[in-house]
């Protein structure tokens, strides 16, 4: 998480601007990192997570959500259908916990969501636009 906290003073420190101006997010397990540095208290404007990783492929007693409840910033989770490390509806079940606003987006792929990458791209942008005042979006 230092690295989550470092990556992000550097960024805001180069736009000039607060932490909770910019968004942090990353795929898989990058993407858990930025949640969990968030919810210890990196204070940033929203987070993107791609391919969360809610619990180990084939475990789903092992969830990796404990720290759900402390993420009050928006959040964009997008994943793929068949993503063997989180079904659309444990998804949908695990994000309840999170107080922030929460968006997700289900698409047709696997957790590496292969080939999807326009998708996705698309996705976040479209996001940024209705959850925040992005000009020129």
């Amino acid at each position: 998480m230092a690295t989550v906290r470092a990556s992000a003073a550097d960024l805001a420190a180069r736009l000039e601007v607060d932490t909770d101006r910019i968004l942090v997010g990353g795929r898989s397990m990058g993407g858990r990192m930025c949640s969990m540095a968030v919810a210890d208290g990196l204070r940033v404007g929203g987070l993107v997570l791609v391919s969360y990783p809610l619990h180990p492929p084939g475990r789903p007693e092992r969830l990796r959500t404990e720290h759900f409840r402390e993420l009050d910033v928006p959040c964009l989770f997008v994943t793929g259908r068949r993503d063997a490390f989180a079904t659309p509806a444990e998804l949908e079940r695990e994000v309840a916990a999170i107080p922030g606003p929460v968006t997700v987006q289900i698409i047709d792929g696997d957790h590496s969501l292969r080939r999807h990458d326009d998708e996705v791209a698309d996705l976040v942008v479209r996001w940024l636009a209705s959850a925040f005042e992005v000009v020129g979006a």
